[in-house]
């Protein structure tokens, strides 16, 4: 029997360690192999850099944390700021993914850069970014979507010439893929609503970003994307690079690529995985992946807080909790034994 492991990180295991832990469950009877993968904002800069074989780098930056993972050709880098708050970041700049990125390629420029869009809490659609990168405006890039108001000239080229021939790609969440940038379905419409902004402000809002965007780079203005993560989707859209998802490029990977032939079974796993979040983008994906493959897939998750119907609906064929609940443990310290003896329970229901 074949298994192919690719799960989510499960509380304060990352992905390959939770892999690993759960891969002992079919061992030594079972041929099994772990796949890392993570989504945007959580666990996609640990498990990329365990797919690469490298380790990390990180540090802090004007109260942010830089964490980069480079290995031959493929450097990946996230940059995480503070939780994010309620309503819109009116002067929160996008400027230290910025910054981030030029470190990166004034050291040696890789032939393809990942960059985490998840982790900085900001909607200047990406100005802060290019402005730390070379981009100049008649107004200052770098103060936020506030800091764009009356803005009326805009010139990314010497940003374009510095990236050169890397290829850039924004790495982002599954739902943010499709995240429109303006309008009544646009990121200021969105969050404005949801914190009840005032109509003037979030109209006065999404014009200052529509004029940015309009003359940054007016070909991505209405482009699926150009909205995720606060806009960033659209700086990177803008500098001609393409965005995708955690588990997409995991699976696109040479052994993501290889992993899934002659597979019996697919399990994933989460630290909760319940109605509202289904499990997040790496239980998602894997499914889906599973199910194009004909392959039963199957969750171990710390809590499992959903139905079999709704299960099902997403190609989920069980799921098994390794606690009845977490809320004894509000951290979710999930221990490799604990995961382990859920999975060897398990196997015995899951081997053939």
């Amino acid at each position: 029997m074949r298994i192919l492991v690719a799960t989510d990180s499960i509380g304060t295991l990352s992905s390959r360690h939770a892999g690993e832990a759960i891969a002992s469950g079919w061992l030594p009877a079972s041929e099994v192999s772990v796949l890392p993968v993570g989504d945007a904002g959580a666990g996609f800069i640990a498990a990329y850099a365990d797919l690469l074989g490298v380790v990390t780098s990180s540090w802090a930056s004007d109260g942010a944390t830089v964490t980069t993972a480079q290995g031959p050709d493929t450097t990946a880098v996230q940059v995480l700021g503070a939780n994010h708050g309620p309503g819109i970041p009116y002067q929160e700049s996008s400027r230290p993914v910025g910054d981030a990125i030029g470190a990166l390629l004034t050291e040696r420029a890789p032939l393809r850069l990942l960059v985490d869009l998840a982790g900085l809490w900001a909607h200047d659609a990406g100005a802060g970014l290019l402005a730390a990168l070379g981009a100049t405006s008649d107004r200052p890039l770098d103060r936020g979507v506030a800091g764009l108001d009356g803005i009326s000239d805009v010139d990314i080229s010497p940003v374009r010439a510095l990236l050169g021939d890397t290829e850039l790609i924004g790495v982002v969440p599954a739902s943010q893929l499709s995240q429109q940038l303006l309008g009544l379905r646009g990121i200021t419409s969105l969050v404005g609503r949801a914190a009840d902004v005032e109509p003037e402000l979030m109209l006065r809002t999404d014009a200052a970003v529509e004029a940015f965007a309009l003359l940054a780079s007016p070909a991505h203005v209405a482009t699926p994307g150009a909205g995720a993560c606060g806009g960033l989707g659209f700086a990177v859209l803008a500098l001609g690079g393409q965005l995708s998802t955690g588990p997409a490029l995991a699976l696109a990977s040479p052994d993501g690529q290889q992993a899934l032939h002659g597979v019996d079974l697919v399990v994933t796993g989460c630290s909760v995985f319940d109605f509202a979040s289904r499990g997040g983008g790496v239980v998602a994906a894997m499914a889906e992946a599973a199910a194009a493959a004909l392959i039963p897939c199957i969750v171990i998750a710390g809590e499992v807080l959903i139905g079999a119907r709704e299960m099902r609906t997403m190609g989920i064929e069980a799921a098994y909790a390794v606690r009845e609940s977490l809320l004894d443990d509000p951290q979710g310290q999930i221990s490799r034994s604990e995961l382990a003896m859920t999975v060897h329970r398990v196997a015995r229901s899951w081997s053939w």
